[in-house]
């Protein structure tokens, strides 16, 4: 096993715990219109990601450091020919970013209800775009010989692409339900467990259609595999929800996740972006990597760093474990 190898490897594991993490988060603020009668209940949906979903997005930034450190020019490709979906996303994590903090400035009715506008399409935006992006690179984009995109953003929306969309969006959404389930008390936790056991079905079927489409277009023996274990997970937690069980139903959704996350890395290996236009074009862990001088300092950099963050972060989750319910917000005036 080689550097190039292993960074493609980090890369997959980073997107793995992005995708784990930030999609129970962008599925509570899918549901944020949805789930609550009153401004409390709000308030205990937003309060059950807020001590975490900013940390949860720095495995989206070190994927992309990584990505640009570890293969530049996958990375110059991926950002030119994905310019606009990618620049969406980085608008509604934005505008995201910003109502979880200015939700609160204010106690008027209108200023609460345009910020939870905003948590809601922060959230569905990158939700369905993000499976939109994966999609189109397990599939291959038009690359010429220069590794420069020659499509169009109407190329982008393909079939493939769209149902990458609305597997993910529909992923993400039972995930946040689950966790919601796990998190909350009272009418909330009641609620999502029974959206989860709703669009988990749904979920389900989009997920196995895609990942099915995906096997045959890039499969390996390991990426099947995985998409096996990620069904599986998938409908033992879905089960665990139905009886109520709420911590085996998310280690379900997380497994599931991460295994059909890892499983599309698995099945594009050794690619990292190929080329619709012929295969020659395309890029690989070989061409688009940087040198082995760049990727043995960034591995003496992540053994030194990456067991800090991962101690933090778990630290964090583990402080803030409790459940909540109304009883824990104060009464809104």
């Amino acid at each position: 096993m080689t550097l190039n190898d292993i960074w493609f490897a980090a890369i997959a594991v980073l997107f793995t715990g992005y995708f784990v993490l930030e999609g129970f988060d962008f599925g509570v603020g899918a549901l944020l219109p949805y789930l609550p009668k009153e401004e409390r209940e709000r308030q205990v949906m937003i309060g059950a990601i807020g001590p975490g979903w900013d940390g949860d997005e720095v495995w989206l930034i070190a994927a992309g450091g990584v990505l640009l450190a570890a293969f530049p020019e996958w990375c110059a490709t991926l950002f030119s020919g994905f310019y606009l979906p990618l620049l969406l996303i980085l608008l509604a994590l934005i505008v995201r970013g910003v109502a979880f903090e200015y939700r609160g400035k204010h106690n008027g009715r209108r200023w609460r209800r345009n910020w939870d506008r905003c948590l809601f399409w922060g959230s569905v935006v990158p939700a369905f775009l993000w499976g939109v992006v994966v999609g189109n690179i397990v599939r291959g984009i038009a690359l010429d010989e220069k590794h420069e995109f020659v499509g169009t953003f109407w190329d982008l929306l393909n079939p493939f692409a769209l149902l990458g969309g609305l597997t993910t969006l529909a992923l993400f959404v039972t995930h946040g339900a689950v966790f919601l389930a796990l998190k909350t008390r009272g009418r909330i936790r009641r609620k999502a467990k029974g959206v989860a056991e709703k669009s988990g079905v749904v979920a389900a079927v989009l997920a196995i259609a895609f990942l099915t489409w995906a096997q045959a277009m890039e499969g390996s023996f390991a990426s099947v595999l995985l998409t096996v274990v990620a069904i599986g997970a998938w409908a033992a937690g879905m089960v665990a929800n139905f009886f109520g069980r709420e911590g085996r139903a998310f280690l379900g959704s997380a497994a599931a996740l991460g295994a059909a996350t890892i499983s599309l890395f698995a099945a594009l290996y050794p690619d990292v972006l190929p080329s619709t236009v012929g295969s020659e074009n395309g890029l690989d862990i070989e061409n688009a990597a940087s040198t082995p001088k760049t990727l043995q300092i960034m591995t003496w950099v992540a053994v030194v760093f990456l067991p800090l963050v991962l101690l933090y972060q778990s630290w964090t989750y583990w402080a803030f474990r409790r459940r909540i319910g109304v009883r824990n917000v104060p009464a809104s005036h």
